[in-house]
């Protein structure tokens, strides 16, 4: 366990944005997953920029790696794509 004040302080910080990191990667997924699930073309293409939003957000915070995220949103577009 961490001895000095700001160390304590940083596993405080550290369990937070682990938690909010969770939470926002757990949605990405949930809302990708659904993404895949559509059948409608309509549909699917306005919800599509909403995941890309999300999948964006991840990689400009250091969540998901700037390729990963390049891979899911081409993945994506082209399932949208196929419809």
């Amino acid at each position: 366990m961490a001895n000095h004040k700001s160390a304590k302080k940083r596993a405080r910080q550290a369990i937070k944005l682990r938690t909010h990191n969770r939470y926002y990667k757990k949605a990405a997924r949930t809302a990708m997953r659904n993404l895949q699930e559509m059948t409608d073309k309509t549909e699917a293409e306005t919800f599509l920029p909403k995941v890309i939003s999300r999948i964006d957000r991840l990689a400009k915070r250091n969540v998901w790696h700037k390729n990963k995220a390049a891979n899911l949103k081409s993945k994506l577009m082209k399932h949208v794509n196929s419809l």
